[in-house]
């Protein structure tokens, strides 16, 4: 109810023209004033302008800070009304949600939130559909492989690419939907995951269940478009799929683990467009993606090192602890050589080493600049890992328009 008021009064304010200098006044005065001072203040002023309607606005809007919500202080700052002189920053730090935090990155309303249908809205959580570096991530071996595929001289199967980009989107969501149903248990004791909807409540375990099933309906109508091989091969890939989940709970290297299944598209790129495997092209490529993850998710993981003690999931960044940059160091010059090796044996063109020499460079700032006792910091070199697979793919492509 609080936000509704507060909306509603936000929408009035910017339809009428309010002086800032009121607002302002008011918080100068007092950094931290009640309910009753502001409509002391606003409807008693002998100086004060506003119209009736402007005075009704002023008290839905005061009477919502009485629940001092920190979502709330965000919608009005939104709407363009100032909470000046520490308001905003003193239940950002109540709630701990500022930059350095053990919660990572400020929270925003994302466009779930914004524009889908209450009902729609944990679903489309569960699948991640507000974070989609994951799809990103997910897909970019996938450009890799069908771009190498192509002949030389030409431009890769656009049909192709379009049907992995679709695939990348619902097999990501169908993963994340096994993730939150095998881990509800977990995600519950870690704050960074204590939200999701099942964990939540949002959504039960049955629900969960039928969108994953809606969403595997959805994936083998794509995977029906390919050839019988990549048919076989594509399925294959539901093993890892499931099984992954449940590695954090076993083995020190999950990471390693979830290279090998996010990284299938490698193998299955490549076997749509020619309806067989290359082993000396797509082996290497399939590696480098592997080795990539084991960098990126071993960074995304010293995020959450603390509440995997606590509640005894394993990680690489758990088992590597000071000694961290050292390895990922060591899985990136494996990722590049890989990459190398991979153009080499397709006999690509030169503009491919050119775009992978900067490539390494984009992993080696990764690498050497990540502050891995933050979590903002580690969430943002995570996240720049979609410019890394970005760069390839241009390299790999200008490569076999020049080979």
């Amino acid at each position: 109810m609080a936000l509704l008021r507060i909306s509603r009064a936000c929408r009035r304010f910017q339809t009428s023209h309010l002086s800032v200098s009121l607002t302002q006044s008011l918080f100068h005065s007092n950094p931290n004033p009640s309910p009753n001072q502001c409509l002391s203040l606003f409807h008693n002023s002998p100086t004060n302008p506003l119209k009736q309607s402007d005075r009704r606005c002023i008290s839905n809007l005061v009477e919502a800070f009485r629940f001092r919500d920190f979502n709330s202080i965000r919608l009005v700052q939104s709407a363009g009304i100032s909470t000046s002189h520490g308001i905003a920053e003193e239940e950002e730090k109540k709630n701990g949600d500022h930059e350095g935090d053990r919660r990572g990155p400020k929270s925003e309303l994302s466009w779930i939130e914004l524009y889908l249908p209450k009902q729609a809205q944990p679903y489309a959580r569960l699948a991640r559909l507000d974070k989609p570096i994951g799809t990103w991530l997910l897909v970019w071996p996938c450009m890799w492989s069908i771009t190498l595929a192509a002949s030389p001289g030409s431009l890769p199967d656009i049909k192709m690419l379009m049907l992995f980009g679709c695939g990348a989107v619902l097999l990501r969501g169908a993963g994340c939907t096994v993730n939150d149903l095998l881990d509800q248990d977990i995600d519950t004791k870690v704050e960074r995951t204590r939200m999701r909807p099942v964990a939540s409540g949002d959504l039960t375990t049955f629900q969960g269940l039928c969108f994953l099933g809606f969403q595997l309906l959805l994936g083998l109508g794509i995977l029906l478009q390919l050839n019988n091989y990549s048919r076989i091969l594509g399925a294959s890939s539901l093993l890892l799929v499931f099984s992954y989940p449940l590695m954090k709970r076993v083995t020190f290297w999950p990471q390693a683990y979830l290279g090998l299944t996010f990284n299938w598209g490698a193998l299955l790129g490549w076997a749509a467009v020619k309806g067989s495997l290359d082993p000396v092209v797509v082996l290497p490529l399939y590696l480098s993606g592997v080795f990539w993850t084991l960098v990126y998710d071993t960074i995304y993981a010293h995020q959450d090192k603390e509440d995997d003690l606590k509640v005894g999931v394993k990680s690489t960044a758990l088992r590597f602890g000071d000694s961290t940059k050292e390895w990922v160091t060591g899985f990136g010059i494996a990722c590049i050589s890989s990459l190398a090796l991979s153009g080499f044996n397709a006999d690509i063109g030169w503009p491919y080493y050119t775009f992978l020499a900067a490539a390494s460079g984009q992993l080696a700032w990764q690498i050497w600049t990540v502050d891995l006792s933050c979590r903002a910091d580690c969430n943002r070199k995570f996240v720049s890992n979609k410019w890394f697979g970005a760069i390839i793919f241009s390299g790999i492509l200008l490569g076999r328009l020049s080979s």
